[in-house]
């Protein structure tokens, strides 16, 4: 079973608070004994126990946290090739005709690594090519359009730009 940081941080810190208050316990409990308090042999066993009870918790509780933590690293790893950055670029391919139908998209992951897409649409037919991007740069000419969505995807811009 593998649980939640935030459940494993609430465990850990109410197991703290029961082991501060079983140590309060104890500390009264010797406070007594010494007293001249009876029956402290029996409690002591007790609290001995609970106490082997409350670290073999915290051994298990530990152990999640560990667990939680490879988790979380294996993920993060992960997420590093996703797509994480995409953006479109719109515009009017040419003069004569409006409505920027037109595109180029840039999809890209964390280390700039992707492709951009882009379509242009003219009257009779509707031409799309792809190029592979590395670190936000491509080996084949990208035209001004197709800088601008890799640059606005990187830069997490979050709507679609108008090409000027």
């Amino acid at each position: 079973m593998v649980l939640s940081a935030e459940i494993l941080t609430m465990l850990v810190l109410a197991s703290l608070a029961l082991n501060v208050l079983l140590l309060f316990v104890v500390a009264a409990t010797r406070g007594s004994a010494r007293k001249g308090g009876s029956g402290s042999g029996r409690e002591g066993d007790f609290l001995a126990a609970t106490l082997d009870g409350q670290n073999r918790t915290l051994d298990r509780l530990e152990s999640g946290i560990r667990q939680v933590a490879a988790e979380v690293t294996r993920l993060d790893g992960q997420l590093q090739n996703a797509v994480q950055h995409v953006e479109v670029v719109r515009f009017d391919a040419f003069d004569d005709m409006g409505g920027r139908l037109s595109f180029s998209a840039a999809i890209l992951d964390a280390n700039g690594d992707g492709m951009v897409i882009t379509s242009i649409n003219g009257r009779q037919d509707t031409r799309c090519y792809a190029k592979p991007v590395r670190a936000g740069t491509s080996p084949h000419n990208l035209s001004d359009e197709e800088q601008v969505a890799i640059r606005e995807a990187l830069a997490g811009a979050r709507q679609t730009v108008e090409a000027r």
